[in-house]
């Protein structure tokens, strides 16, 4: 085994204190609820758990795996593949995997994209500033499924 990179490492005041919590049952969140519970029910599992599982979202099993599967193929390509659709400073869209917590880099690699696509901001932060900048998604050329995957999802979760 080789050895952890310093960047990963927190320090010792910023760890997780460990509690074992019992349970019977985590929190799971049914879509199919009215919209008001619905939002309650994930702020309470988000404050309480940290995360929750959904039911009934409409999304086929089928395309749950294929989703899986291809995430699985992008993510297991090499870094310098990856960074052909890296995110960065112009589009907040694509590859990234240099997060940071308590300046502390995340274990994780994330891939960002919008239902909207193409999505119009606000140019800057300022009030007066009444300009929209244009963002894109874009999408790795390899697996090629991978943005039929993306779409199929998002189309079954806006019915």
């Amino acid at each position: 085994m080789s050895e952890i990179h310093p960047a990963f490492i927190q320090a010792p005041e910023y760890r997780p204190k460990l509690k074992v919590i019992e349970t019977d049952e985590l929190p799971v969140i049914d879509l199919s609820n009215d919209t008001k519970e619905v939002v309650s029910e994930i702020g309470e599992a988000c404050k309480t758990w940290g995360f929750f599982q959904v039911i009934n979202h409409g999304v086929p099993l089928e395309l749950l795996s294929k989703i899986k599967k291809t995430s699985k193929e992008f993510f297991d390509l090499p870094l310098e593949e990856k960074k052909f659709v890296k995110r960065d400073e112009v589009n907040p869209l694509g590859y990234h995997d240099s997060e940071h917590t308590k300046n502390v880099r995340d274990w994780k690699e994330v891939f960002d994209f919008l239902a909207k696509d193409p999505t119009f901001v606000p140019a800057s932060h300022e009030p007066d500033d009444t300009q929209l900048r244009t963002i894109r998604n874009q999408w790795p050329a390899h697996p090629p499924e991978f943005r039929m995957c993306a779409r199929n999802m998002l189309e079954r979760l806006k019915n």
